[in-house]
């Protein structure tokens, strides 16, 4: 009996292993790669639309393949002249955390962040509308979060909404932003498309490097 217990306890231990995917080589800490970035990881504490730390998320920092990594090397550059810096707020996301987003969807009694981040829609339609997607372009490791801070205080530029606030007033193009506003989406959005990322038509924060080296991968490896 205890020799059949040690075997499922060796068992478990080879699936787990198994089953626990490994960083590839080329995904970096941003941080390392970017001078002066400022890292915000939301997924990492409790402020963000699920409000606690989404499954995956082991350390808060900003994980991206080598090649988006260099092009926001570059975004940077082209930013501090004119006294300006990037800070992110999510980068490479762990498939199991989408699954996570996928569970809290469907458990329509959780709604205490909506005041914060969904006020104006209800959440059923956050996946249909397209503002959280059932598989990410996150997870492929090339897509990132982000926003523009005044330098050296790093304090954010007005973009009109906040991050993830789940609203047509998110959409890069919205009409009625106030002209500070859509100035500031105009410049982040111009520089970021300037050294090869697109920009998502929901969100003026999303950006995908469009030579991505996985546009069919999603990895599910620990952010840490």
């Amino acid at each position: 009996m205890r020799a059949f217990t040690l075997f499922l306890a060796v068992m478990t231990l080879s699936t787990a292993s198994a089953n626990a995917e490994e960083r590839p080589a080329d995904f970096v800490n941003v941080a390392d790669v970017v001078p002066g970035l400022v890292v915000e990881a939301r997924y990492a504490g409790y402020y963000n639309f699920v409000g606690q730390p989404i499954e995956g998320y082991e350390a808060p920092v900003c994980l991206l393949t080598r090649q988006a990594a260099e092009a926001l090397v570059q975004v940077q550059g082209s930013l501090k002249p004119f006294g300006f810096g990037l800070k992110v707020f999510d980068c490479y996301r762990p498939a199991r955390a989408v699954a996570e987003f996928v569970r809290w969807a469907e458990d329509a009694g959780d709604t205490r962040m909506k005041p914060e981040f969904y006020p104006e829609i209800d959440k059923s339609e956050l996946f249909p509308k397209g503002y959280i997607a059932e598989k990410s372009g996150h997870s492929r490791g090339s897509t990132a979060d982000l926003t523009l801070v005044d330098l050296p205080t790093g304090v954010e530029v007005y973009m009109g909404t906040g991050f993830d606030f789940f609203s047509e007033r998110s959409w890069p193009d919205d009409p009625e932003q106030p002209s500070e506003a859509r100035a500031n989406r105009l410049m982040l959005s111009s520089v970021m498309q300037r050294h090869g990322f697109k920009p998502y038509p929901y969100e003026w924060w999303h950006f995908t490097l469009v030579d991505e080296p996985y546009p069919d991968t999603y990895f599910d490896f620990s952010v840490k």
